[in-house]
């Protein structure tokens, strides 16, 4: 069962079947802020969603496990709250997956660093986020003390907004902070090994006082990217750097004149952030692989559909004459 919100308020709804039938996959489907086309065939019942209307933005990765197949989180997102804690969440290695991730959406990413209240070194902390995000906002907040200015700056009438992170790191805290109410269920920190538990069972789009609207969802415990798209603007050090190496297909792994690992060892680039990059070249390029293979099945598919139909249509005319 959907949930959509209308003009007259929110309602249940159903996928209508011509929509089921037509879409080629899950990722052509409505997902959490997608605007789409509803009939309502009875007053009382629910409504038939018969169409999603075309996308400007969408949150895509590449659903855990083997299969090339991609998950939309959201759609239709401006901003994309990319939200870590300053505890035992804090991953600069994972922080680059989501960047890549949301550069890839056309949506505008800005990192929130929570938990600033019991952090004891959020300067540190907020420099070495700056490095692997140049040119993104970072806001160093507290979700439970209240201190979210920063975060409302970017919630202006009429945007949208999704927040992203693992389980624990305080989105739905946060979300309750700028209802004004506790609307979302909230959950403890295990102690042992400082991660949360999910307290978010679905994603959700509410709106905010100052009108915007705001995505809140479960933790992301795995982030795969579904293209190599958003690499380039995630590293944009390691691509200015690239633009110096001797071969324009240089994949920094052993080339001659690579000005990239020339960087790493001199000291100009962390060895940590170019070892992610070309894991994540690797990653993307073996998702390129599967998709290139299911893409030609789905095509054979086809084509066997549509000869075997040719063939009974013909056998069908040779009986009628």
């Amino acid at each position: 069962m959907l949930r959509l919100q209308g003009e007259a308020g929110p309602i249940d709804a159903v996928l209508g079947g011509s929509l089921r039938h037509h879409a080629e996959g899950a990722a052509e489907l409505p997902t959490v802020g997608d605007w789409v086309v509803a009939t309502r065939p009875s007053a009382d019942g629910p409504a038939v969603v018969e169409a999603v209307l075309p996308r400007r933005s969408k949150i895509s990765r590449k659903v855990p496990g083997r299969r090339a197949v991609e998950q939309v989180l959201a759609a239709n997102v401006d901003v994309a709250f990319l939200m870590m804690g300053l505890d035992q969440d804090f991953n600069l290695r994972r922080l680059e997956r989501f960047l890549a991730m949301v550069e890839e959406s056309g949506a505008r990413p800005v990192v929130l660093l929570n938990k600033a209240d019991v952090a004891d070194d959020v300067e540190r902390l907020r420099g070495a986020t700056e490095d692997v995000a140049p040119d993104v906002a970072v806001h160093a907040i507290s979700a439970r003390a209240g201190d979210i200015a920063d975060v409302e700056r970017h919630l202006a009438s009429g945007v949208t907004a999704v927040l992203l992170g693992s389980s624990g790191v305080g989105k739905s805290t946060l979300v309750n902070r700028l209802l004004g109410s506790e609307a979302f269920a909230t959950g403890e920190i295990r102690a042992r090994d400082g991660r949360g538990q999910h307290t978010t069972t679905h994603r959700e789009l509410v709106r905010l006082p100052g009108g915007g609207l705001l995505i809140d969802g479960p933790g992301i415990r795995e982030v795969q990217l579904w293209s190599d798209e958003g690499l380039e603007d995630a590293f944009p050090d390691v691509e200015a750097l690239a633009s110096d190496c001797r071969f324009r297909d240089c994949r920094h792994e052993g080339e001659p004149g690579c000005a990239v690992e020339a960087a790493a060892a001199r000291g100009d680039l962390d060895p940590a952030r170019l070892e992610s990059y070309r894991a994540l070249q690797r990653e993307t390029a073996a998702l390129a692989r599967r998709r290139d293979v299911r893409s030609q099945r789905a095509t054979e598919r086809a084509q066997g559909k549509l000869y075997r139909r040719i063939q009974a249509e013909k056998g069908k005319h040779g009986e009628e004459s």
